[in-house]
């Protein structure tokens, strides 16, 4: 475990700074270094591009996520004490994916909705949603809201229901001479597979680690600057920055695809990653320590419940223009601004 810093010096700013953008840095590339390895060891195998797609691919979605929650999950454990950067990374994370991540996606061109989001994909994630708002909000734990052991095993088990039912309903699909869309995998020599696997989770790691810890110091000095709360500083760094950068791989991928007219991507990433936020992330960084958080985190899980709704009501448009897109964006703006006021004031 680092030192603390005394943030009373000017270079510690520096230093945690550095930390939490080399931390981004090493989450979005050492999350696309293992994914790439990963499925090239599982074509190697004779595993189907689909099926490496739906589970390999998707859980590399989340990796940043997931470093940054468990992370702090596992240095609360040893530190004592409950993890309280994980929630609001998720919930700033799904909130970004929804508005800003499609908002932005829209912009370049309109997202085409296909009818079965609405009716199979999009009311998964309201219900994962709607559960996360249930078991954040029911439970309490040394007087704050909090997601328990019990809590992230039930989300761990839910992770693995919906991955068996996608691949499930994949197969369905190609039996009945339905395309399903897959991504060519690059085929690596095994050796180098193996080493970018081992690369992949050791950076994965090192980023999580240094985004959790950079986070952490820069709520504490801005605290202690401006007298401010510590708790209300770290969640506003936790629903923004960190939030944001680990939701760089879906805005990266969900614009690249829009500019490739495969714009139909966008809101897929979205859910998919949404879904394995709340599931996958909060199931085993739950699992490891408790996650608790303030009484800030209401407004913040009410937030992505309307975003999901709303974005659920433009489905049944059909496609989400470029005005929509404009209006997500300004939802997203309007959220930040609440945040800042929220901190300061």
């Amino acid at each position: 475990m680092l030192p603390d810093l005394d943030m009373l010096q000017w270079w510690s700013w520096l230093v945690c700074i550095a930390l939490l953008a080399v931390g981004i840095f090493f989450l979005v590339k050492f999350s696309d270094l293992f994914v790439d390895a990963s499925s090239s060891i599982a074509k190697r195998f004779h595993i189907s591009e689909m099926i490496i797609g739906l589970t390999i691919v998707a859980f590399g979605t989340s990796c940043p996520e997931l470093a940054v929650s468990v992370s702090d999950s596992i240095t609360c454990l040893v530190e004592g004490g409950n993890a309280n950067v994980a929630i609001g990374n998720v919930v700033g994370s799904n909130i970004c994916n929804l508005l800003l991540v499609l908002g932005f996606s829209a912009i370049f061109t309109p997202i085409i909705i296909k009818k079965t989001v609405c009716k199979k994909e999009y009311p998964i994630l309201i219900f994962v949603t709607a559960l996360l708002v249930i078991f954040g909000l029911c439970f309490n734990l040394n007087g704050m809201y909090a997601i328990l052991r019990w809590e992230g095993i039930i989300f761990i088990v839910l992770i693995l229901i919906y991955v068996v039912y996608l691949v499930l309903d994949a197969k369905r699909m190609m039996k009945e001479g339905i395309d399903v869309e897959t991504e060519e995998i690059e085929l690596m020599p095994t050796w180098k597979s193996i080493l970018f696997v081992v690369l992949g989770l050791v950076g994965i790691a090192v980023g999580g680690e240094a985004v959790v810890y950079g986070a952490k110091s820069i709520a504490v000095g801005v605290g202690d600057l401006a007298h401010l709360n510590h708790d209300l500083v770290e969640s506003l760094v936790g629903l923004t920055i960190v939030a944001v950068g680990t939701s760089l791989p879906e805005l990266v991928t969900s614009i690249v695809a829009a500019k490739k007219g495969q714009n139909d991507m966008a809101l897929g990433n979205v859910i998919g990653s949404n879904i394995f936020n709340i599931l996958f992330v909060l199931g085993f960084a739950g699992a490891i320590n408790p996650l608790t958080v303030g009484n800030q985190i209401i407004f913040d899980l009410a937030v992505m419940m309307i975003s999901t709704l709303l974005v659920f009501g433009l489905c049944f448009l059909g496609k989400i223009n470029r005005k929509w897109g404009a209006v997500l964006l300004g939802c997203y703006a309007g959220y930040l601004i609440y945040l800042i006021c929220r901190t300061v004031i």
